[in-house]
């Protein structure tokens, strides 16, 4: 493996391009190139610094004798509410285990009993515990870890620190588009325009950069988690679909110095840990689905008029939460002693670009793992800790297909329209970094939303926030992590059904995929 930063001009051919460095992007590049091929990995942060490490669920796969593949299958499409690509949850539930197991043959260690056998965490929405996690709730921080150590011991793997990625080289004909590389800034001084961008050439391109959930004002995710993939995707011709189905985290830290925002995950609930509202009044089942209880929260807090409600973790040993409890801590509060004022945040957005099976998109050569990525596997609804199992199904699936490409054979070349000026990612003055579009988007497509409410985002300068607000305006029900304070039953006539953005950017259609 050889790194080198993204400051200068250059010219590099690979056979696959992996742009990001979460799960999904590192297992992809390893799996890459363990079957042979070359691999250039941009990351925007140092290797292990991305929205992955902070990932505190974990991998959710058929591990026990009283688990199944028909019931980890039934769970996800009663989480998904009709609305789940059922060939997509069929992969993810078959091929989960076989990721486990590749993982622990590379060496992770996952959290075990007494007597060695992997210790199954239970999470809201599963019926039975099949969750692997590592160090409790670190499994992101650990995960991140390895696969970063093995990816620098990868000779056949490039890493590029430091690269913003603003354009995909594309071919010159619009009606048939193929991908065949990126041009990169490096990021530094947005007012420095001395530097040059970098062309790195390949037979395809994964992106693989999360997701869009730090958009929103109140978030449990990094500021760079800004859906700047989907926005290069879809510049380059691969329509985006599901962007109204947003996932928010019920469980998230909310007037605490230092830790607002703080996911704490609901493994911690799968071990007893138990809601309150201001009256200690315990109002909701825990262990439902995630969109049930955000909307519990949500209307406590309306009725209470209270800024958060208590999560009772007291009587949970702290040792099986390690950082959990220790980020409190450093923060004050003592969760072995004290309630935690919670209250949900944007965390997870389910839609992305559209991808078969196999990651590939509409544009050839141009794949998309993890949250970048809408397979339908997730539906209305991402059940618990699906996402990261998904990171590994599919970002393998992606490797193998993209070795698949055919070479490049001087093909013409431009970069895209960039949907972002290099020296915009980090401006206040941007579309990017515009706090009224981090808080409309809270404020008109949060948990509740209205057709008034989403009509005034039409008019906003970020042009993702246009397509979901478009996307939620086009689906008039409520259904999943999508609820319409005006439309608020569930359309039967859409089960199934997915609103997706066309690359002229204009044009929504409802699709059915199989």
């Amino acid at each position: 493996m050889s790194s080198a930063g993204a400051s200068g001009g250059g010219h590099a051919d690979v056979d696959v391009v992996v742009v990001g460095a979460g799960a999904a992007g590192l297992y992809a590049a390893l799996c890459a190139a363990r079957e042979g091929g070359s691999v250039a990995l941009l990351s925007a942060t140092a290797l292990a610094q991305t929205a992955s490490y902070w990932a505190q669920g974990g991998l959710a796969a058929v591990l026990s004798t009283d688990d199944s593949t028909e019931l980890h299958l039934n769970d996800t499409e009663r989480a998904g509410r009709g609305a789940v690509r059922r060939s997509a949850a069929e992969v993810l539930v078959k091929e989960a285990p076989d990721c486990v197991r590749d993982l622990e043959q590379l060496g992770f260690h996952f959290d075990a009993d007494r007597r060695g056998r992997l210790a199954l965490g239970l999470e809201g929405g599963h019926s039975v515990r099949r969750i692997v996690h590592a160090g409790g709730s670190a499994t992101g921080r650990r995960l991140l870890r390895e696969l970063s150590a093995l990816v620098v011991e990868q000779e056949r793997v490039h890493v590029i620190e430091g690269a913003r990625v603003c354009g995909l080289l594309t071919d010159r004909d619009p009606t048939h588009p193929r991908c065949h590389g990126v041009v990169c800034w490096p990021i530094g001084d947005p007012s420095d325009l001395r530097s040059v961008g970098r062309t790195v050439t390949a037979r395809a391109v994964v992106l693989s950069t999360g997701g869009a959930a730090a958009l929103w004002s109140r978030t449990t995710n990094p500021p760079g988690s800004i859906g700047q993939g989907l926005l290069l995707g879809h510049a380059a011709g691969a329509p985006l679909a599901d962007l109204e189905f947003v996932q928010f985290h019920p469980t998230a830290v909310i007037g605490v110095e230092g830790r607002e925002g703080f996911l704490i995950t609901e493994a911690i609930r799968g071990e007893g840990a138990t809601l309150h509202d201001s009256t200690g009044e315990r109002f909701v089942d825990e262990l439902a689905p995630r969109d049930e209880v955000s909307r519990a929260i949500q209307t406590r807090l309306r009725e209470t008029g209270e800024r958060s409600v208590s999560l009772d973790m007291r009587k949970i040993d702290p040792g099986l939460f390690p950082n959990v409890v220790g980020a409190l801590r450093e923060a004050g509060l003592d969760p072995t002693r004290e309630l935690v004022p919670v209250a949900p945040a944007a965390h997870y957005t389910i839609g992305g670009i559209v991808t078969d099976l196999h990651a590939r998109s509409a544009v050839t050569g141009l794949y998309a793992v993890g949250e970048t990525a809408c397979t339908g596997l997730h539906g209305a609804n991402r059940l618990a800790s699906n996402s990261l199992s998904e990171c590994f199904v599919f970002g393998r699936r992606a490797a193998l297909a993209a070795l698949e490409e055919p070479p490049l054979a001087g093909a013409a070349s431009k970069p895209t329209p960039t949907p972002i000026a290099p020296t915009d990612w980090r401006s206040e003055g941007s579309p990017i970094g515009r706090r009224d579009t981090r808080t409309a988007l809270w404020e008109h497509a949060g948990i509740e939303r209205s057709a008034e409410g989403l009509t005034s985002l039409l008019e906003d300068p970020h042009p993702l926030a246009r397509m979901v607000a478009r996307s939620a305006l086009e689906r008039k029900e409520s259904r999943g992590t999508h609820m319409r304070t005006d439309h608020p039953d569930r359309d039967a006539r859409l089960d199934g059904r997915h609103v997706v953005v066309g690359s002229a950017g204009e044009d929504l259609d409802w699709q059915a995929w199989e």
